[in-house]
């Protein structure tokens, strides 16, 4: 199976002088663990997780005045469409990441995780049953 199999296809996309409140307002509304950071400025893409989020929190950082650009990953290793899950999941585990922005011709696609990797290699759940007595 292919990275395009599995990737989400919608991607939210944030700027650079969102707060973490604003991206995790967002990524929460969306129901996903990572953001695309678009800021041309710097260079382009970058990607903020629920991960950087905490880190900031833990750090007693204010969620109201951080910004996305402070905790921005800018280091990222993209996934291809053409991919196989495999070399995915390795680029994850090598990497220590459970996110890949997709890029088809240097434009973001969509985003693969680790959960989306799951869902493909884990077969259909059974209905659970009623249990008796």
């Amino acid at each position: 199976m292919l990275v395009r199999d599995a990737m989400s296809t919608v991607v939210l996309t944030i700027g650079p002088a969102h707060t973490l409140r604003q991206a995790a307002t967002l990524m929460s509304a969306r129901r996903v663990g990572a953001a695309v950071v678009l800021d041309p400025d710097a260079g382009g893409l970058g990607i903020l997780t629920e991960r950087d989020i905490l880190n900031s929190l833990g750090l007693g950082q204010s969620p109201d005045t951080e910004r996305a650009h402070a905790h921005t990953t800018t280091d990222v290793v993209f996934a291809a469409p053409s991919w196989t899950l495999e070399e995915a999941a390795r680029a994850m585990t090598d990497g220590g990441f459970r996110h890949l922005i997709v890029l088809d011709r240097h434009e973001p696609v969509g985003v693969v995780s680790v959960r989306d990797i799951i869902r493909c290699w884990t077969p259909a759940r059974q209905p659970a049953r009623a249990m008796t007595r």
